[in-house]
């Protein structure tokens, strides 16, 4: 059940790491973040920003032929588990071979390419959707459409619209 829907425009890629850093603040252990858009449409940068933002230690980089990779907190924070389920085909049968629910209690899981393949992990997620905006392209091609949807009860009482900057 979407319980809310804030859209932004982001034009160039540090407001993506930007909103990363910004929608880092909202997170807590046991959120789960499913990032969805083609190819170079700013997922990973977007996480990028979340790692910063978390404080989490490593670069942040996209986990293509690792699948997945666990960035622990300099802090007391949650860690950050990026996953990239572009080449996993199975849906949550192979999704439960990367134990994401034991992790996911005590951590930030963020998944590119995760739609229609671990929505069961949680009924509560964050849903990123990154979209280039036609007609609106710089000479760099950096303008996206944004849409971050509050899925389940977790995100009724938050705030979405303070990530619109």
């Amino acid at each position: 059940m979407d319980v809310g829907t804030t859209r932004m425009t982001v034009t160039s890629p540090e407001q993506m790491r930007d909103l990363g850093r910004r929608l880092a603040k909202l997170l807590r252990p046991g959120d789960l973040v499913l990032l969805t858009g083609e190819l170079g449409a700013g997922k990973t940068t977007l996480t990028r920003g979340l790692g910063e933002g978390l404080g989490v230690r490593g670069a942040v980089t996209s986990p293509t032929f690792v699948i997945a990779r666990v960035h622990p907190s300099l802090s007391d924070g949650p860690p950050l588990v990026h996953v990239d389920a572009y080449r996993l085909g199975g849906g949550l049968e192979e999704m439960e071979d990367l134990d994401l629910d034991v992790s996911l209690p005590d951590s930030v899981i963020a998944v590119e390419w995760g739609e229609g393949k671990v929505e069961e992990l949680s009924e509560d997620r964050l849903h990123v959707v990154i979209e280039r905006t036609v007609g609106a392209e710089t000479e760099e091609n950096d303008v996206r459409g944004v849409a971050v949807i509050g899925v389940g009860p977790r995100w009724a009482d938050e705030d979405l619209a303070s990530l619109a900057g």
